[in-house]
């Protein structure tokens, strides 16, 4: 039967995938994966590509030990779903991962943290606030008025935020204040947030946002960052940044950090 998932995976119906027994989810096993595969919709990084996705649910016992090998196999998290693409004629989009322990920051990535300094980070428990909310609809309306998140009500952003059953949190950024010297934290309003799982073999950005009348931080860019930074002070040796689509405009930016590894048909390759 056909299955209503989340918009933010760009999708509205799903089918069980070639070869898997058509018949309820809920009649198997919670611990046991079951895939599916959506039907086609319009590519939202390629003109006049079609995509399809792959996708399983995270739920039950082994929800955290699944995702940790389908986020290594090149999957991303939404909810409590896991997906990556299957598109029939088309092999774009192509999973990284920073090697924390090798990375250094460009000159201009170097700027970007200076012009930052005056930020710090908080991990937080994986809440929504209105405040949040409040600044995902500017950020949205802002930097993807076309999107498919776009239509996402304050109950869809909260379960975005806090339906999971694996390690997850909140990077929330704010000003240094007289304070964060003593309690590490920032003050004020929220400038831009991250919602981050904590892996056995990394970190991985799920999403990020942030205060879109800040264009001159480039946050984008501070967030992944200070990620990779702390990926290091945890010993993580990676930094799981989701799918960089060569020749799409709006992945270009995934490029910018190696040296880093890219999943391709042998495995991870390494690429400088």
């Amino acid at each position: 039967p056909a299955l209503r998932i989340h918009s933010s995976l760009g999708v509205r119906r799903a089918h069980p995938a070639r070869g898997e027994r058509q018949t309820s989810v809920t009649s198997h096993s919670r611990d046991t994966p079951q895939f599916y595969l959506t039907a086609p919709s319009p590519c939202p990084y390629l003109p006049g590509q079609e995509e399809r996705k792959v996708f399983t649910h995270l739920v039950g016992r082994r929800a955290r030990d699944l995702n940790e090998i389908l986020t290594q196999g090149g999957f991303r998290r939404s909810q409590t779903i896991a997906y990556r693409p299957a598109c029939e004629s088309c092999r774009a989009c192509i999973s990284v991962r920073v090697v924390v322990a090798d990375f250094h920051p460009s000159a201009s990535q170097r700027r970007i943290l200076q012009r930052n300094a005056d930020l710090v980070g908080n991990p937080e428990p994986n809440r929504p606030a209105s405040e949040q909310y409040a600044l995902f609809r500017r950020y949205l309306d802002a930097r993807h008025g076309d999107g498919g998140m776009v239509d996402m009500t304050v109950l869809d952003y909260a379960m975005m935020i806090e339906d999971s059953h694996v390690d997850t949190h909140l990077v929330t950024y704010r000003r240094r204040g007289p304070d964060t010297a003593i309690n590490g934290r920032g003050t004020g309003p929220t400038i831009a947030l991250c919602l981050t799982d904590v892996l056995a073999d990394g970190l991985s950005m799920v999403y990020s946002f942030y205060d879109p009348t800040e264009a001159n931080r480039s946050l984008g860019t501070y967030m992944i960052l200070d990620h990779i930074r702390r990926a290091a002070d945890l010993g993580l040796p990676y930094l799981y940044l989701g799918y960089w689509v060569e020749g799409s405009r709006k992945m270009d930016y995934k490029a910018r950090f190696t040296p880093q590894e890219r999943l391709m048909g042998p495995g991870w390759q390494r690429v400088e």
